[in-house]
């Protein structure tokens, strides 16, 4: 089917808001050597803003400017300078707070009355970016050595993004941009070296980072009536005789349902300390590559108010563990590796909302909702790649070593955004914030001479869940999709834990404590059918 020439104009200026979120990694080089290990944080982020522009159409071709700017909620951490098993590495923080973008864009007109525009942009931005460089445990030398960082750098994005008019003054957008920065250098602390037991002057560390963020955003244009709704009813696609009806919203019941392969990768990090920032140990599961299987489903009211979720199963079999530990008694730094097995993971949202703009062919809403995630996964083997000196079993011995259960849950708070952008294909879009998350989890350790278990909790932090969809209607009521999810979580840095069978030292037998951080992240892509009963 030809696609109908343009017959509104994207021409002038708008203004508008966007939520979003991502994920995004901050670079250490290393002033002592080539790193083993780390020397990579990442920073998952909520973040929120406000963008305006000005377009200009020629024919079905737009051409525009935009400015951007975004508050964001972002912490990671992560170990950094690790040359080797007898130095004694860092914590690397950062928590990049504030994204601003000035670009050029370059758009094409398509769809019913060419109200559908595809776009790329590209030009420059700006982060602020902070964060910290402490020494993990040093043998209890005092003070602990620590420096903090604070810096403003311009870089570069790139993007692409689908906007939809919806009515003369309103659209809605769903975008991808990718944001690269250099860094300055930034003075590292002195650190210990053992053995022998020597102290290493303090040196300098370079840094940069990259962001992929996800947004949805909705846009007025100046001089438009917001109150206008005269499309709401206008015909919007041009009719063939080979083609299937439009598709439209129903202004009554409709209930959509269906389910999805997410093919996905898992990741998570936790942090024990002395302090939230100076670092005993450190366990990291990461490469947790899985399916999973999923219902979902959403009922639409009369009334603009809305119920959606989905509830899914998976399993993996793939993946790392990495156990970091600092302080030991022949060496600086130690750092085994297992594998993962038998693992599993389940997850949940419901969520409830209102559609505060809803058309023939779009609907926009917020919503509020709780979400869970749970994860069981087993430890093989225990190999040692920093230090020959300390005791490792060898490599092949795949025995089980461990294991590890965690559990999630949070509510959120989102804006959900779904239009058509053609007689058949349709694209929608999800981002909520998680204001406050409950942890709870079990470490064991299963290869000591006793079994040690630790129970982990945790509380406060945050968290972001953004997905994309994009669907095509192979008739009215059935469709079939494709899209990706990002999902990440994080406790307070004061969380805690409880250890049973723990040693003396660093930890009392049952004793509580705090100086925890844990974290997640699963993302990936999915595939989708559902039908539709209205």
């Amino acid at each position: 089917m030809r696609l109908p020439a343009a017959v509104w104009s994207w021409s002038g200026g708008y203004i508008g808001g966007h939520v979003g979120g991502g994920y995004g990694r901050t670079s250490f080089s290393n002033p002592y050597g080539p790193s083993i290990y780390g020397g990579v944080v990442d920073t998952p982020s909520f973040l929120a803003g406000g963008q305006t522009g000005y377009n200009w159409q020629m024919s079905s071709w737009v051409v525009g400017v935009e400015l951007d700017a975004s508050g964001a909620a972002s912490d990671g951490t992560n170990t950094c300078f690790a040359a080797s098993g007898r130095i004694v590495s860092a914590n690397c923080k950062a928590s990049p707070n504030v994204f601003v973008s000035g670009t050029g864009r370059v758009g094409y007109a398509f769809g019913a009355q060419g109200r559908t525009l595809a776009y790329l942009k590209g030009g420059v931005a700006w982060q602020n970016n902070r964060g910290d460089v402490a020494n993990n445990y040093e043998f209890g030398r005092s003070p602990q050595e620590k420096v903090h960082f604070d810096y403003g750098r311009v870089g570069q994005v790139i993007g692409l993004g689908v906007e939809q008019a919806l009515t003369p003054a309103w659209s809605v957008k769903v975008e991808y941009d990718y944001l690269q920065f250099g860094g300055p250098s930034v003075a590292t602390p002195p650190t210990v070296q053992a053995p022998p037991l020597a102290v290493l002057p303090a040196n300098t560390t370079s840094l940069s980072s990259n962001y992929h963020i996800g947004k949805v955003g909705l846009n007025y244009r100046f001089g438009a009536d917001p109150r206008a709704s005269q499309w709401f009813d206008a015909p919007l696609y041009a009719k063939e005789p080979s083609s299937v009806p439009p598709i439209a919203y129903t202004a009554g019941w409709s209930v959509e349902g269906g389910s999805r392969l997410w093919l996905s990768r898992g990741r998570f990090q936790w942090d024990h300390g002395i302090d939230p920032s100076i670092l005993l140990s450190r366990l990291t599961y990461h490469g947790q590559d899985g399916p999973s299987g999923e219902l979902f489903g959403r009922l639409d009211s009369p009334w603009g108010i809305f119920l959606k979720g989905n509830i899914g199963l998976g399993r993996f079999n793939k993946g790392n563990e990495n156990n970091e530990d600092w302080g030991m008694p022949r060496g600086a730094y130690s750092n085994t590796i297992s594998g993962q097995a038998n693992g599993n993971f389940t997850y949940y949202t419901a969520d409830a909302g209102y559609d505060f703009l809803r058309g023939a062919n779009y609907k926009v809403g917020g919503f509020i909702g709780l979400t869970y995630y749970g994860q069981k996964s087993d430890k093989l083997g225990s190999v040692q790649i920093a230090n020959p000196m300390l005791p490792s079993l060898a490599p092949g011995d795949d025995r089980v070593v461990g294991s590890q259960d965690t559990q999630w849950n949070a509510p959120r708070v989102g804006l959900s955004a779904e239009t058509m952008l053609t007689e058949h294909w349709r694209l929608s879009g999800d981002v909520a914030y998680l204001p406050w998350t409950d942890f709870r989890g079990r470490d064991n350790h299963l290869a000591r001479e006793t079994t040690t278990f630790i129970d982990q909790r945790g509380d406060g932090g945050g968290g972001v869940q953004l997905e994309g969809v994009l669907s095509y209607l192979v008739t009215s009521n059935f469709s079939v999709g494709v899209g990706g999810r990002y999902w990440a979580m994080w406790t307070k840095k004061d969380s805690g834990q409880t250890c049973t069978g723990c040693p003396p030292f660093p930890i009392s037998v049952g004793g509580e404590v705090g100086g925890e951080k844990y974290s997640m992240e699963r993302w990936g892509t999915f595939f989708q059918a559902s039908y539709k009963f209205d």
